[in-house]
């Protein structure tokens, strides 16, 4: 992070400025680096509420980004057994990973750009420049692989990622103990971007909302040595058992798209175990 220069001078590596510089402008390379984060009136780019850009480097500042992101996020009330409790619109813990992720697999080599956060009424963008090194379908299974070795590796060391590909096995699984529609992954030209959608009712989820779920259940339940079930997707949906045909025709929509497969063809009906396509 540092290196000897001429006499007792000591010169900042990039690596250790992009760490824990106090102000990322001071450094001209590394100026556009820093995190905007973005907040919108409704669910278009119309019309901005708020916009702040991040100061510091990523390992001093992280806490402080996830922290100034979640106070922007509007809560929802939950009330059952005589109490009242404040949700927040999206797990903490998904909103952590993905912003880790945009940081860490960010491609420095494109400039005049730099990792975005987009916040609007129902949904969240999370944006980094470059290309993922691996398929937006195959996030959950594909084994873990950086772009910036040394940068992933110290914060790995300071608990912010854990370098091990399961950051995104952790947002699908939060986004299904919360019941909110599957996250999207997505790319454009030069950069990746991962969705967040805010809680909606399964009956108001449109038939690609369903199968992405359901498609993505069937990968977390794969990289688990699992199967997807009429069972486990009634779980994910919150669908209730006497509805089970409700299960079935999102089955079978994923089936017809092509983006999960049964094991067990041979099985009844209602015992019939699914994997993704690839598997």
């Amino acid at each position: 992070m540092i290196v000897q220069g001429d006499g007792e001078n000591w010169s900042i590596t990039n690596l250790g400025a992009v760490l824990f510089a106090r102000y990322l402008s001071d450094f001209q390379t590394l100026g556009r680096k820093a995190v905007r984060v973005i907040l919108y009136k409704g669910d278009s780019r119309i019309e901005t509420i708020r916009e702040q850009e991040g100061v510091k480097g990523y390992a001093s500042g992280f806490s402080g980004l996830i922290g100034f992101i979640t106070n922007l996020l509007p809560s929802n009330e939950v009330i059952g057994q005589a109490l009242r409790k404040t949700l927040p619109m999206f797990p903490e813990l998904a909103i952590r990973e993905l912003v880790a992720n945009a940081l860490i697999h960010q491609d420095f080599h494109l400039t005049g750009t730099g990792p975005m956060v987009e916040l609007f009424a129902s949904r969240m963008e999370i944006t980094n420049p470059g290309l993922p090194l691996v398929q937006t379908d195959r996030f959950l299974d594909s084994p873990p692989k950086s772009r910036n070795e040394a940068l992933a590796a110290f914060m790995r060391r300071i608990g912010v990622c854990e370098e091990r590909g399961s950051g995104v096995d952790k947002v699908v699984f939060q986004t299904e103990l919360y019941q909110l529609p599957a996250p999207l992954f997505e790319t454009t030209d030069e950069h990746t971007r991962a969705v967040l959608f805010a809680h909606r009712d399964f009956r108001d989820m449109d038939k690609v909302d369903r199968i992405r779920a359901c498609y993505l259940h069937a990968c977390l339940r794969y990289v688990q040595r699992d199967y997807l079930t009429n069972a486990s997707l009634r779980d994910r949906f919150g669908i209730e058992e006497k509805n089970k045909a409700t299960a079935s025709r999102y089955i079978r929509e994923a089936l017809e798209e092509g983006v999960i497969r049964p094991v067990n063809e041979d099985a009844a009906r209602k015992m019939m175990k699914y994997v993704p396509f690839w598997a």
